[in-house]
């Protein structure tokens, strides 16, 4: 039976829903295999690896059915097309039986296997570290004054994240930009060095190339401050987490880490967190740093944010709630805040008082309601802030220089100031119509490639070694006694990869970026840009994470506004078991 016959016969009401090819092609295959007489099955099926797709690591069948419509965010015309009483029939379903059957039903949770069996990993492997039995530092109180200073009373949460590390096995350590979780670390494995026997062996890593050479730099900072013997305890450069996976998969020195700290956690999908507790030996320290309040990961599972509300890792997360960086009452800090909880009256409030402008000087925050996504003024207006980029640029095409890499990353370090943050990928308030606009707007031509072009990667290139959110300029290079266009990427340390055009197959232009892709980075000016209609994925943890990339200015552009509101009274709700 064809697909198509499969759709408009067989089963009845499913071309009116948003269930992909995919979706109704694994429950027809689960079919195939045993039939099944009751179509709420094959429903099931279908619900299950649509919710898998959409970032869920299940279908949580215990959901009232108004809970049930917002994870699922269909209109109320196509939730009409499910059949009634669907949870009843899932106790029943004859794809759940046996230790390699497609599915599995926990409690009232029905997952694909894959899914299912990554959380029990996760969960297994967490409850083994946490019966671990580790060296805990003496006199720890002590050492732990001499990092931080006697205690004057009030509790420091930075003093506590560090005290508890020292003492188990896992720890979480959760807070938005700014509030010393980094800073945190450097001190925790000053403590631990101190206190071994021999230097330990320690790993930074992080879920993109970023967000490890953010990491890299908040280290390379701290050992300036230590003596050239002190230093190299810090740990090395911070590497990619796919990297480091793939380096232990083909280890065959027997290096074993003392210490494992991943940075920006909250983008760690289900089965990477998998792979990765997998790879880290039970012996070692695990700490993991996020902000459990910004977006998930873009595949499924919301593993940072559940693992904090779990029984099992609650007691072992510490949040770190003072921001060194944003005043939580005024600026950008009373932006994100307010965004941050959903305070409608607050941020109508903030909106009706904040000047109409974009990167004005004087101003932290402004706001732009412009509704028109192509006016000419207020594209002027976006594109003055990289003026000193251009001009760079310009200065290098006038003389018909070639760049070498000091040139080049001073450019990477130039164009990367400004951060246009787009909600979506696609329609005219989308990263693809920004970005031709942004590229008109700035002078440059409508070619492929072009120089001062900038590109992200989409996915880890490892014969190039590339990895997936790493940033690229086009630049001329002297090439074999000629000039060739060719890419820069900056590596972990402080140098420059150059890889030939034609190679790289899976970039994006990036003058604008989607609030997904600018995870892991930050920014000195941020341009939000909203929609005019609403979209499921508005939600308060985009807004957040879009506004707290700025360091000093923000500017969020919303031609209408309600939207805003809207979009941080709405949470993303990812079912799964992990809390």
């Amino acid at each position: 039976m064809s697909l198509k016959d499969i759709t408009d016969s067989a089963w009845p009401g499913v071309t009116a829903t948003p269930l992909s090819k995919l979706d109704i092609a694994l429950a027809q295959f689960c079919h195939d295999l045993q039939a099944s007489s009751d179509i709420r099955h094959r429903w099931l099926v279908a619900l299950v690896s649509h919710q898998w797709g959409r970032g869920h690591a299940c279908l949580d069948l215990s959901q009232s059915p108004e809970q049930t419509a917002i994870a699922l965010s269909w209109s109320t015309e196509q939730l009409q097309a499910l059949p009634a009483d669907l949870a009843d029939a899932a106790h029943h379903i004859p794809w759940i039986q046996g230790d390699n059957s497609p599915l599995v039903l926990s409690a009232q949770r029905l997952y694909l296997r894959r899914a299912w069996q990554a959380e029990q990993t996760i969960q297994e492997n967490l409850a083994a570290r946490l019966r671990q039995t580790l060296h805990v530092p003496a006199n720890l109180e002590q050492q732990l004054d001499e990092l931080f200073g006697p205690s004057d009373g009030t509790t420091d949460w930075q003093r506590q994240a560090c005290a508890h590390a020292a003492q188990h096995a896992v720890t979480l350590i959760t807070g938005g930009p700014g509030t010393g979780k980094t800073t945190t670390v450097v001190k925790l494995l000053k403590l631990l060095q101190a206190n071994a026997q021999a230097p330990l062996n320690v790993v930074l890593t992080a879920p993109t190339g970023k967000a490890a050479a953010r990491l890299t730099q908040t280290l390379s900072n701290a050992r300036t401050q230590l003596p050239a013997d002190q230093a190299s305890l810090l740990g090395g450069q911070a590497q990619t987490l796919h990297r480091w996976l793939l380096s232990v998969d083909t280890d065959k020195t027997g290096s074993t880490p003392d210490v494992v700290v991943v940075d920006e956690a909250s983008m760690i999908d289900l089965e990477m967190m998998a792979r990765l507790l997998l790879a880290v030996p039970l012996s070692a320290r695990l700490v993991l740093l996020g902000d459990k309040d910004q977006l998930a990961s873009v595949e499924a599972g919301a593993v940072m944010a559940q693992l904090c509300q779990s029984k099992l890792l609650s007691p072992h997360t510490i949040s770190l709630l003072h921001s060194h960086r944003f005043n939580d009452k005024e600026g950008i800090g009373q932006w994100a805040r307010a965004a941050n909880s959903g305070d409608t009256p607050t941020l109508k409030q903030l909106w009706g008082q904040t000047p109409e402008a974009c990167f004005q000087e004087g101003l932290v925050v402004s706001r732009l309601s412009v509704t028109h996504s192509t006016d000419a003024t207020t594209l002027r207006k976006i594109t003055s802030s990289w003026q000193p980029w251009l001009a760079e640029l310009s200065a290098l095409q006038r003389s018909g220089a070639v760049c070498d890499d000091q040139q080049a990353l001073a450019l990477l370090k130039s164009f990367s100031r400004i951060g246009v943050l787009c909600a979506l990928r696609e329609g005219r308030w989308g990263v693809q119509a920004f970005n031709r606009q942004l590229q008109l707007a700035l002078g440059f031509t409508d070619t492929p490639w072009f120089t001062g072009r900038p590109v992200m990667a989409r996915r880890n290139d490892y014969a190039l070694g590339i990895m997936n959110g790493d940033l690229g300029l086009c630049l001329p290079r002297l090439v074999n006694g000629a000039i060739r266009l060719r890419v820069a990427f900056a590596d972990a340390q402080s140098g420059v990869r150059w890889q030939v055009p034609g190679r790289l197959d899976d970039v994006d232009t990036v003058f604008a970026m989607t609030v997904h892709q600018s995870q892991g980075s930050e920014f000195e000016q941020v341009l939000l840009v909203l929609p005019d209609r609403t979209s499921p994925i508005l939600t308060r943890e985009l807004i957040y994470t879009g506004m707290t990339r700025a360091r000093q200015q923000l500017c969020v552009w919303a031609p209408a506004p309600a939207l805003l509101y809207t979009a941080c009274e709405r949470q993303v709700l990812r079912s799964g078991g992990l809390d």
